[in-house]
């Protein structure tokens, strides 16, 4: 893309903001942030959150949770100017930003700290007290301390067994202010309590991160027992007022080029149920702002794709619904004529699984799949690849990620790998771009803002 066209200097949206960070995952910062949104929410204050780095199954609990649309924020695979926009024009109408951090607040490059500094966004730490007294208040000075000039606005004990334990904890502070309560283990209404962390069973885990929340009947009965409980913290009881001082302000960027309109007049077919979900809500908004027309279609439910140009099939759980997919020959008799027809046809990590052979699950038993792409996959318990990418195609560089438990064995030809940030594509390593035919596939998950021009070249659009 072009340059950013420099402006004067534009008003300053200024709203109150939290990063919500840990000193590790499985703390509790999901939990902690969407009880947050929703406390405020069903008190009808506007609240807007994102989630720091590359994930699809946390933004869909606190999208449920702020009743509003959840976007990444990631200082390379977003870039700085985009972060920029975004929370400046989330600031301009909410009551409330809250950012869900990724790892531990220190953990990778860019990490949650680097985010938080760059904007001046107060950092609430999230602690998993369950198993700790003293070393709580160690923790906190380190996390507080660690990095000169880290904004900062307390800790949060999470897991907390009784009120003598958080008296316990708040007593090992140097700083009292730092207290912002304890959030003591909570269930879901009907949940039989967990041994150890009940908090986490509240928001249940598989392989891949969290439960979508469009997957549990009771999802929303399980953010209100997480915000009931954080209502009776310190930082539950605060209103607007008190929330004021961590008011940040956020400037807005030069102005971004014009996303070029490379799929205008195009129809581009999603697919979107519990097997193909993992979509960044950014990723549809670029499409539309390139002109496409973005129509919805279940994969393992409708019997014909809808009438399109191109088919974009995210990532999600394939392993899970293997049985449906394979039975749904209507859809997979449709896409071979999608692909006869010369179509474009994108697939990203579980829907390029969905398009090879057959797949070996985790209990060593086989099932087939479409077979539009010859190979088969077979699932590991073992992470096989993890971390930020980018694809370079046509002259153009894609940012996104990779996050799979599966390897793949197939003899569709390879035209591409991607790279870690800052490296160059070897021809050993990086996730493969399969072509075969009208089918681009790959483990890359794209982010599409990233490079409009790249994306109109996996779904036929003009050329930049």
């Amino acid at each position: 893309m072009d340059a950013a066209v420099s402006l004067p200097a534009q008003a300053v949206a200024r709203c109150p903001a939290l990063l919500i960070a840990a000193p590790a995952s499985g703390q509790g910062k999901t939990t902690v942030t969407a009880a947050l949104a929703r406390l405020h929410a069903r008190q009808g204050r506007r609240v807007r959150v994102f989630k720091c780095g590359p994930d699809f199954l946390d933004p869909h609990w606190l999208q449920l949770a702020s009743r509003a649309p959840v976007h990444q924020l990631d200082l390379w695979m977003n870039g700085e100017a985009d972060c920029a926009q975004r929370l400046h024009d989330a600031a301009r109408d909410a009551d409330l930003i809250l950012i869900e951090g990724v790892m531990g607040l220190f953990d990778g490059s860019p990490s949650a700290a680097d985010l938080a500094q760059r904007f001046g966004v107060p950092v609430l730490a999230v602690v998993d007290a369950s198993a700790m007294a003293g070393t709580f208040g160690a923790l906190t000075f380190g996390l507080r301390h660690y990095r000169p000039g880290l904004p900062w606005a307390g800790v949060l004990a999470n897991r907390v067994g009784s009120a003598r334990h958080a008296d316990m904890l708040r007593d090992g502070l140097q700083d009292a202010d730092d207290w912002m309560g304890a959030l003591m283990r909570v269930q879901a209404a009907g949940h039989a309590p967990a041994a150890a962390k009940a908090a986490a069973a509240l928001l249940p885990e598989r392989h891949l991160g969290l439960v979508a929340a469009h997957e549990l009947d009771d999802s929303l009965q399980r953010l209100d027992a997480a915000a009931d409980a954080l209502a009776a913290t310190p930082l539950g009881q605060m209103g607007l007022d008190e929330l004021q001082r961590w008011t940040v302000d956020f400037p807005a960027p030069a102005l971004p080029p014009a996303v070029p309109p490379l799929l205008a007049g195009r129809t581009v077919a999603v697919g979107r149920d519990a097997a193909f979900c993992f979509i960044y809500a950014a990723n549809l908004q670029c499409l539309q702002q390139m002109g496409a027309r973005v129509e919805f279609f279940s994969p393992l439910r409708d019997a014909n794709l809808p009438d399109c140009d191109a088919v974009w099939l995210p990532g999600g759980y394939p392993e899970l619904h293997a049985t449906q997919i394979a039975a749904n020959t209507g859809t997979q008799a449709s896409l071979r004529a999608h692909v006869a027809a010369g179509r474009p046809l994108w697939a990203e990590c579980g829907g390029m699984m969905a398009l090879f052979e057959s797949i070996t699950l985790a209990d060593g038993s086989t099932a087939p799949l479409w077979g539009l792409l010859p190979g088969r996959v077979a699932m590991q318990k073992r992470l096989a690849a993890l971390g930020p990418q980018q694809l370079a195609l046509a002259g153009h560089t894609l940012r996104g990620h990779t996050f799979h438990y599966s390897t793949c064995d197939s003899s569709a030809p390879v035209v591409a790998r991607t790279a870690r940030p800052h490296e160059s594509a070897a021809p050993d390593a990086g996730e493969a771009l399969y072509r075969q035919g009208s089918i681009h596939a790959s483990y890359f998950h794209a982010w599409f803002p990233s490079s409009p021009e790249a994306v109109a070249q996996l779904l036929g659009g003009a050329s930049a």
